[in-house]
């Protein structure tokens, strides 16, 4: 099998081999992302933009705080090396920029002595090898931007850990198979692999070659999920992952190379910006399915594709980030925002236009709100899609809702993987059997869709979104989520509408099959729940409310405990699941319509 990729990657490298020449000013060292001089612009930059200074202060006062903190240590949390790596890479950027800026010869001397540590750690772990891919990237930055300061004999062991603890191992199909992944794992295994091979491509030519060929073919996996609208299909938390180091890997061969090599134009891919952007609601949360957080990061990669497309709206969510920011959010790329943010003005706070995101591809979503700029602006998420993909939940049919300033529907998100993987949980499995659906946060009995006998959705299942209408005053998509259901009903349809920017709806088609049903509606939430008359509630945070009402069906809210059922599921405290049962009857129809409405 190793000798049949091997010969599908030739006629790639051989096209290709003849245009790996770097460029005259990547000829020497530094060479990867920060050529030679380029501190000058992030200099003028910093003088004439506040905000800028405001973060390249924080970076500065980041790298101080390292110099007399201990060096790392080879400890391993259950099977990942990853937090070290990551704040190895952190350390090295943060470090290696503040020398460059300042000159001040204490940044580099305390980064040689990491990059030291490091190389003599046993191995960089990589039976789990995301923690080789930032181990490696942390140690080719370190060596490629701080190349003129380091003792000679720091040099050669930098270069031999990459050789050896990086590269190396990148080649054994026992640790390789991400070559072969279209998820966030190839996009940081080949760009780390990547970044090495550039810090050592005058002593290892040949392999720096192969390596880089490698990579621009493999690469192309995951780049083709983000056709045709940019939806990434592993969320909110992974687009910062896979998408920021898809980044650094385009950015750094065509700054090597004077070429994309076509990358850039990939379908979807600058698209996947503005999906990012529709990802943040006024109540300033993400919507954060599959596995992801709640809250809202800086991401760099934003800044370069702002750059890239000269669309400074693009920068809408992040300005508002750092204007906020006390103190760095310890993003370990925060660095190549200043270098990606050159001759960038942040000073123009331009709102966003389109009220409304559709992305299609292989988990489609839908993010409709009324207003960028009012604090109390209307905002729902909806998810489509499918369980099935990478870092999936049983969410399809899904939504969160923000409005008054507030998140009325929410999203668990993630549980921490070592959390579940330490009790012996299963998590990565697939298929419908599989232990990870059993995860109280993973499946649909926990999100804000249907659930029908209490059973879980079709691993296999997907939906595609419909656009009804994009006229603001009726904003709506529909979704057939019949697949999803598909061994409980014959049919289901959930159309999910913003109503003259004044409500949400979710309507709801159910058609049985020759037995009964029973329909639980459910939506999680941390506002306080108050009964109404018949059909209606009133949902309360901070004094603030919106009206619950359903209408079509015969159906009375309660509230539910989200108490989970496994001692390895997180605690979930101060939420709680609002909704109704519904009875149906063989071969019948149910039409119902929930709508939530803000009380000014």
């Amino acid at each position: 099998m190793k000798k049949l990729f091997i010969l599908l990657l030739f006629p790639f490298a051989c096209t290709q081999a003849q245009n790996l020449t770097l460029v005259k000013a990547a000829q020497q060292h530094p060479r990867i992302l920060f050529l030679k001089n380029e501190e000058k612009g992030i200099k003028e930059t910093i003088k004439k933009d506040a905000l800028w200074q405001k973060v390249h202060n924080m970076i500065i006062s980041d790298a101080d705080q390292y110099l007399d903190k201990p060096l790392l240590e080879r400890i391993q949390i259950g099977r990942r090396l990853l937090d070290k790596s990551r704040e190895m890479l952190r350390r090295q950027f943060t470090l290696a920029y503040a020398f460059r800026l300042t000159g001040d010869k204490k940044y580099a001397q305390r980064a040689e002595k990491e990059l030291v540590n490091v190389a003599n750690f046993s191995d960089w772990n990589p039976s789990h090898f995301l923690d080789v891919a930032e181990m490696t990237m942390a140690m080719a930055i370190g060596y490629d931007w701080l190349y003129s300061e380091l003792e000679s004999e720091a040099r050669k062991t930098i270069r031999e850990a990459i050789l050896h603890k990086g590269i190396k191992p990148s080649e054994d199909p026992k640790y390789n198979s991400w070559l072969k992944a279209s998820h966030n794992w190839n996009q940081v295994c080949n760009a780390g692999m990547t970044f090495g091979a550039l810090a050592i491509a005058e002593d290892e030519p040949e392999l720096a070659q192969k390596i880089i060929q490698r990579a621009l073919k493999s690469i192309e996996l995951p780049m083709a999920d983000f056709a045709p609208d940019g939806a990434y299909p592993e969320g909110y938390g992974y687009w910062g992952y896979g998408t920021s180091f898809q980044v650094l890997f385009n950015d750094a061969i065509e700054k090597a190379y004077g070429s994309d090599f076509g990358l850039n134009k990939t379908p979807g891919f600058f698209a996947t910006a503005n999906y990012l952007l529709h990802m943040v609601g006024p109540a300033k949360k993400n919507f954060n399915y599959s596995d992801a957080g709640g809250g809202v990061a800086f991401h760099p990669a934003m800044v370069w594709f702002a750059k890239q497309t000269q669309k400074p709206e693009l920068l809408y969510t992040e300005i508002n980030t750092i204007q906020v920011w006390k103190k760095s959010d310890n993003d370990r790329l925060l660095p190549m925002a200043m270098v990606w943010g050159s001759g960038i003005s942040l000073a123009s706070h331009e709102a966003p236009k389109d009220l409304m995101y559709i992305g299609a591809g292989k988990n489609p979503v839908a993010m409709m709100q009324s207003s960028w700029t009012d604090p109390n602006a209307l905002y729902v998420g909806v998810k489509a899609g499918s369980p099935s993909v990478n870092h999936g939940h049983m969410d399809v049919g899904s939504f969160v809702f923000d409005a008054l300033g507030e998140r009325w529907a929410m999203d668990f998100g993630m549980q921490d993987y070592e959390s579940l993987e330490s009790k012996g949980v299963k998590l990565w499995g697939s298929q419908q059997t599989s232990e990870r659906w059993d995860v109280f946060r993973y499946n649909n009995l926990a999100h804000n869709t249907l659930t029908m006998n209490q059973a879980y959705q079709q691993v296999n299942g997907k939906a595609d979104i419909q656009v009804i209408s994009q006229d603001p005053s009726r904003m709506e998509i529909a979704m057939d989520l019949s697949s999803l259901y598909a061994n409980q009903v014959a049919a289901t349809q959930r159309n999910v509408a913003l109503v003259n920017q004044q409500k949400l709806e979710i309507k709801d088609q159910i058609n049985s099959r020759d037995q009964y049903t029973l329909v639980q509606w459910t939506m999680l939430t941390s506002a306080n729940f108050i009964p109404g008359p018949k059909g209606t509630a009133t949902l309360e945070i901070k004094g603030k409310k919106v009206k619950l009402a359903l209408e079509g069906a015969e159906g009375t809210w309660e509230t539910w405990s989200t108490e989970p059922t496994h001692d390895y599921d997180a605690k979930n405290p101060g939420t709680r699941f609002v909704g109704f049962k519904l009875a149906m009857r063989p071969n019948s129809q149910e039409k119902f319509t929930v709508s939530l409405t803000p009380i000014q």
